[in-house]
């Protein structure tokens, strides 16, 4: 089979395919024939750790073996999950407990579009505790995870929703997506202050989204950006900043986690919730895959295709 992998930190450049050995399901493991792989932003800074790391990302494909004690799968489901190692490849090992079954009508590439992006999306938004007609300011909202959360939103009952995007030519993608105004990253003060944010940035960029913030509203930042805020901009207007992390939530409330999965299934199957995918790769054009996310042209989901 192949796969890509990488023996020194650095930019896409660094990747690349290699003949490998189909690996073999241990117990409690799923072995996919992978159709499609979803590219993250995690992923693409872990290639720049000065000690390299696994790349992990979501998968979606065919079983076509099961380890011992796997229950309610066999050969010929069709599953996605996040894979946590080697998952760049034709074949991945997947752990039972990553994955979920893709109904019937949805496409290994939606899937990968979906279900990562869409759990951190409907989680965040859960946690910021949404109420019918509240006002939403949702930021890196022309990414993965950004243009769901606009469209779920809309879907939880949002009166308005601005949104921030890296640059102008993404504005009518997302305004197409339900956003009612789109501002540039600087601008925020000049729309409508939001009773609640979801916030894709982090790091330096939660300043701006605290300004965009009603007294008393709420952010949830799912973002992994360093940086620092200044208390200040939380105490004069009595706002609160919530820390959402999706695998925090699948390890302690298992029981929420598959609420959440079937919710974003539900809502896809009711045509409420509609993935983008910006663009698909080869393998053999991984590096090209991350440059579009590097540089911020992606809107929607950037897939591998095997």
């Amino acid at each position: 089979m192949r796969r890509v992998q990488y023996e020194r930190s650095g930019g896409p450049e660094v990747l690349e395919v290699v003949a490998a050995e189909v690996p073999t399901p241990g117990a409690g493991e799923l072995l996919v024939r992978v159709e499609a792989i979803g590219v993250t932003l995690s992923a693409i800074r872990r290639i720049n750790q000065p000690v390299p790391q696994q790349l992990r990302a979501e998968v979606a494909g065919e079983v076509v073996a099961v380890g011992d004690g796997v229950d309610g799968y066999s050969e010929g489901y069709r599953v996605v999950g996040l894979c946590t190692a080697d998952a760049y490849a034709e074949y991945v090992v997947l752990a039972v407990d990553q994955a979920s079954a893709i109904p019937d009508g949805a496409s290994a590439v939606d899937a990968v579009a979906l279900m990562r992006s869409g759990l951190v999306a409907l989680g965040a938004l859960d946690t910021a505790a949404p109420r019918e007609g509240e006002t939403a300011l949702i930021t890196a909202a022309a990414g993965g995870v950004g243009h769901l959360a606009v469209q779920l939103a809309r879907v939880r009952g949002a009166s308005w929703v601005t949104a921030a995007v890296s640059a102008e030519a993404k504005a009518d993608f997302v305004r197409e997506l339900g956003a009612d105004e789109v501002f540039t990253y600087g601008q925020l003060h000049c729309g409508k202050q939001a009773d609640y944010a979801l916030d894709g940035v982090g790091g330096s960029g939660l300043a701006e989204t605290l300004g965009g913030l009603a007294e008393g509203g709420r952010a949830v930042t799912y973002g992994t950006g360093a940086g620092l805020i200044d208390p200040e901009d939380l105490l004069a207007g009595g706002k609160t900043l919530t820390g959402f992390r999706i695998g925090r939530l699948a390890q302690r409330d298992a029981a929420r986690y598959e609420d959440l999965r079937q919710e974003v299934w539900q809502y896809y199957a009711s045509g409420l919730l509609h993935p983008v995918v910006h663009a698909e790769f080869a393998l053999d054009d991984a590096a090209a895959a991350h440059a579009v996310i590097e540089q911020r042209e992606n809107r929607g989901k950037v897939v591998l295709v095997p």
